[in-house]
């Protein structure tokens, strides 16, 4: 079956054991442009177009200036192959970013679940619906912030007892209305990325200003 629309396609394949999925990652390798995700038998298959991917590459620029502001080292680790054999489930969020345990990681070419943290923040771009429920993947792999933006909203979900709640703001960035991301990524269309970045770090100052009085 096969969702598409003009930022995204997604391609769902049933039946697929977990060593078939595992097998299909290890043959395919990590350069290819689609994303993958596994649960209860079913893999998905994300490939994303220019609008998606623009956005994930401008949201990840704003990711950097927050990092810059507050002070925080951070390791982005894009589309990274997450996995846990024990659960039988697999996910590759667009964005992901190791910031309070990036000293954990650094210098890691390769993550492992079993042994690693996983990354403190996804992001996942969803201008269509995925088919695969990922508050179920990203919650078992203990991620405790994931936000999503679906081409117009951005939402942030935080992680307690084992389930997310939606918040209105990042307990990683507090004071900053991360919810406002997608006013910047449509000034960028307007004047353009790095200009948009340059707005946005000014809005991040004034944010940061506000709260320290």
């Amino acid at each position: 079956m096969l969702a598409t629309n003009l930022a995204e396609t997604r391609t769902i394949l049933p039946n697929i054991s977990w060593q078939t999925f595992r097998l299909m990652l290890a043959e395919m390798g990590g350069e290819r442009n689609f994303r993958l995700a596994y649960e209860h038998g079913i893999v998905e298959i994300m490939t994303p177009l220019m609008p998606h991917e623009n956005s994930n590459r401008i949201i990840e620029g704003f990711v950097l200036v927050l990092c810059e502001e507050f002070a925080f080292e951070v390791k982005s680790s894009g589309s990274l192959t997450l996995t846990r054999d024990d659960l039988e489930i697999g996910c590759e969020p667009d964005s992901s970013y190791y910031i309070q345990n990036e000293a954990l990681i650094r210098g890691k070419d390769n993550i492992d679940l079993a042994f690693d943290p996983p990354p403190d923040i996804v992001l996942e771009v969803e201008y269509s619906k995925p088919k695969i429920n990922k508050f179920i993947l990203y919650a078992a792999m203990g991620i405790g912030e994931f936000w999503r933006y679906n081409g117009t909203t951005f939402r942030i979900y935080i992680l307690q007892k084992g389930q997310y709640t939606e918040t209105e703001n990042s307990p990683t960035f507090p004071g900053i209305a991360i919810k406002e991301i997608p006013r910047f990524i449509q000034e960028s269309r307007n004047i353009g990325q790095l200009a948009a970045k340059h707005v946005f770090r000014d809005w991040v100052r004034q944010q940061l200003f506000k709260s320290q009085d």
